[in-house]
């Protein structure tokens, strides 16, 4: 018995250490290049999308730094997505137009993962989503970015900072306003 209590501590020391090893390396490689790590938590880095725009011209989510910026998975075929677009809407009308905290601007960055161009681009028009930014593989649930992104069900949205890093997600009705309220100048 004394032999198994022996090897149990050590089996768990070796557990601690290895825990605290990886701790101290994660810790250790952040301070060293001051990045945040890529994922979708909220403190991470967001991961790149290079997705086409309805005129078939690649628009990266990184070419919208210094920016804020709303990701907004969603898709002409998703009601729950029709339902939210005029909150999205409203927020773009009003936050695009604000002076942000610690960026130049506000915009809205759509990924929609439809399948048929002409039904994304009338839903575009239908719900008057008047920002630029909108793109699409057209992959339905095999979209590249929603993969990267962990999207489960739409809509689904991120809210990331003038430096890609992602500050709250899956804002919704109120909430949505709410959050943006606390980057604003002014308010």
């Amino acid at each position: 018995m004394k032999h198994f209590t022996i090897a149990k501590k050590g089996a768990l020391s070796l557990s601690v250490m290895i825990i605290a090893s990886l701790f101290f390396f994660q810790i250790h490689s952040f301070a060293q290049n001051n990045e945040p790590v890529v994922g979708t938590n909220i403190g991470n880095k967001a991961p790149e999308i290079a997705l086409t725009n309805p005129d078939g011209k690649v628009v990266k989510l990184s070419s919208l730094k210094g920016k804020m910026v709303l990701i907004d998975f969603w898709a002409s075929w998703c009601r729950p997505c029709r339902m939210e677009n005029p909150n999205v809407v409203a927020a773009y009308d009003k936050y695009s137009k604000a002076k942000i905290k610690n960026a130049s601007s506000f915009e809205v960055y759509s990924v929609s993962l439809d399948r048929s161009k002409d039904a994304w681009v009338n839903a575009i028009t239908q719900d008057n989503l008047s920002w630029e930014y909108h793109v699409s593989d057209l992959k339905f649930w095999n979209c590249e970015a929603a993969g990267d992104y962990g999207v489960q069900g739409i809509p689904t949205n991120f809210l990331i900072d003038a430096n890609g890093v992602i500050i709250a997600k899956n804002l919704r009705g109120p909430r949505l306003h709410q959050e943006l309220d606390k980057y604003v100048e002014g308010f």
